[in-house]
């Protein structure tokens, strides 16, 4: 069977609405949730992304009612759900509310154990961790670390949790290796640097991921243009692309996107 890379828009919301940030801050406000879901669904995506990006911040969980609502406008494209899971319960309440698959971020670096529980009850395949990080210089603090040269100079990566509030100390790679053997069906990686810059994704670092685990990986955040999807889903070796601003503010449609990776040799549905 062929390998399918696919794309994944991204609604990131806030107080229920759908909102478009840059590295994590300035955020602002886009419109609604369900609306754009809708539409993304039509144009193909591959799956949809609804996370609530200060959730786990303010110590809360996941709204409810945006949940409901955006599955009821979808009809087939798989639903992915993260922001403030920090438990089971928050796990059966989303995939009761609609949700296909629940993505776990801080709660997941906080208490491990959590998501090897979340695995044993829920089947791997429901389960994404999602992983923001941030590069750091090799030279600091990096005993230990996966070590990436390049043109830039070394780093590694450091997780951040928190909506990207607080860095761990954690790399990035380690802790991919160690949630790929918990169980875990895919890895959704966000660079924080990367984020809403549209100068396209944390390719190293992404590539570092990939070549280290055997399960998919999405790469995130960076994406202004189809060829940085061509990037991470070549050259960083990514399994699937997220993007958000691109789909939101109407530069490309999912499809328009997939046209013109089919027209390079990506294998898209």
């Amino acid at each position: 069977m062929p390998e399918y890379k696919k794309i994944v828009p991204c609604l990131d919301t806030k107080d229920g609405r759908l909102v478009k940030g840059i590295k994590f801050v300035n955020i602002r406000e886009v419109g609604d949730p369900p609306e754009y879901a809708a539409k993304y669904e039509k144009d193909g995506a591959d799956i949809i992304v609804l996370l609530d990006i200060s959730a786990s911040l303010e110590g809360r969980e996941t709204l409810l009612d945006v949940v409901k609502r955006t599955k009821a406008k979808l009809t087939s494209a798989p639903f992915a759900v993260g922001g403030g899971i920090k438990n089971i319960k928050n796990i059966e309440t989303l995939l009761s509310a609609g949700a296909d698959k629940i993505s776990i971020n801080t709660a997941a670096v906080k208490d491990p154990g959590f998501v090897k529980d979340a695995v044993k009850k829920f089947g791997g395949d429901k389960i994404i961790i999602a992983i923001d990080a941030l590069r750091t210089s090799g030279n600091e603090d990096s005993s230990g670390k996966y070590i990436i040269d390049s043109p830039d100079g070394n780093f590694w990566g450091n997780v951040v949790i928190y909506g990207g509030t607080k860095t761990t100390g954690i790399d990035l790679v380690d802790w991919s290796i160690q949630v790929a053997e918990m169980g875990v069906g895919e890895i959704l990686f966000t660079s924080k640097d990367a984020d809403g810059t549209k100068d396209g994704y944390d390719l190293p670092l992404t590539r570092a991921i990939a070549e280290n685990v055997k399960i998919p990986v999405t790469a995130s955040g960076g994406c202004g243009h189809p060829y940085h999807m061509l990037e991470a889903l070549t050259e960083g070796k990514a399994d699937a692309a997220l993007a958000a601003s691109i789909f939101h503010y109407n530069q490309y449609t999912v499809k328009e996107v997939k046209d013109y990776l089919r027209g390079r040799g990506v294998l898209v549905k």
